[in-house]
């Protein structure tokens, strides 16, 4: 029977010392640090993460303000609105809820936020950072995945990594981070050959996909680590990418769905938006 990778736990943990470390700064004068959220529409899904972000941010001291917009507002206006926030020496990390309505180019919005305020981790300046192993803003669930393995003193050195999945969210700047802790890693996606064989050798499998109960547990060998990414809904019930029931007899350690790497995105966008704070004030 598989150990469960807590993500609530151990974000709430990680939380805790986020508060514990504003908190000691506040009181040396400096002001909170501060976080800009811009939502745009009525993605009901959006609204839900982002109202999210706005509570963790208040219940650990970071100053949150949610900027939300209607889905007609142009691009131009958006670039503006970014500009602006990029300008505000009061404001540390914006982040741009995705997705963005379909006249709106995401990669425009994203390449317009300072490398030094994108505390997604998106900007092409923080993604190339990554990839040669320079300090920079990390994606939050990438990051989180590792600080989740770290916790449990999970040790992938030398391991069999499978990532399935490519995104730019997820599966892309994953790679570096598990090569810098010297994993072999292969990355798998929907033109992928042999995709069952590959996971089956894996002695860490980490699905992002998105298609609920992909991994049964003949994806699994004996003994391997398995992180559940994805999200997706089964009779309105949230399930992962990951069939809990039949992978956790096989696997040595798992993450549920809820429950897992989840609550570590979020953890890891605290973590982002304090240490844009602290290179603004050179801490």
């Amino acid at each position: 029977m598989a150990i469960i990778l807590d993500g609530k736990k151990t974000s709430k943990k990680i939380k805790e010392s986020i508060k514990n470390e504003i908190s000691s700064i506040v009181q040396k004068d400096y002001r909170a640090p501060s976080l800009a959220v811009v939502l745009v529409g009525d993605n009901q899904a959006s609204e839900i993460y982002v109202n999210r972000k706005k509570k963790t941010s208040e219940y650990i001291g970071i100053d949150s303000k949610v900027l939300k917009y209607s889905s007609d507002i142009s691009e131009e206006k958006l670039l503006n609105i970014i500009d602006s926030l990029n300008k505000d020496k009061n404001i540390d990390g914006i982040l741009v809820q995705l997705p963005l309505p379909a006249h709106i180019n995401n990669i425009n919005i994203i390449n317009s936020i300072l490398p030094d305020k994108d505390v997604d981790g998106f900007h092409p300046f923080n993604a190339g950072s990554n990839i040669i192993g320079h300090n920079c803003f990390v994606p939050c669930t990438p990051l989180g995945i590792i600080k989740l393995l770290d916790e449990y003193n999970i040790n992938i050195s030398g391991m069999n990594a499978v990532i399935l999945g490519r995104s730019n969210i997820v599966g892309k700047p994953l790679i570096p981070l598990l090569l810098r802790k010297d994993a072999t890693v292969t990355i798998c996606h929907s033109k992928t050959k042999n995709i069952k064989e590959l996971c089956s050798n894996a002695d860490l499998l980490i699905s992002a996909i998105g298609k609920g109960h992909f991994v049964s547990q003949e994806y699994v060998k004996d003994g391997a680590v398995v992180v559940d990414v994805g999200i997706s809904r089964d009779n309105k019930k949230v399930v992962g990418d990951v069939d809990f029931e039949s992978v956790k007899n096989k696997a040595s350690y798992i993450t549920p769905v809820p429950g897992g790497v989840g609550p570590m995105t979020i953890a890891m966008l605290m973590y982002n938006t304090l240490k844009a704070f602290k290179m603004h004030n050179n801490l």
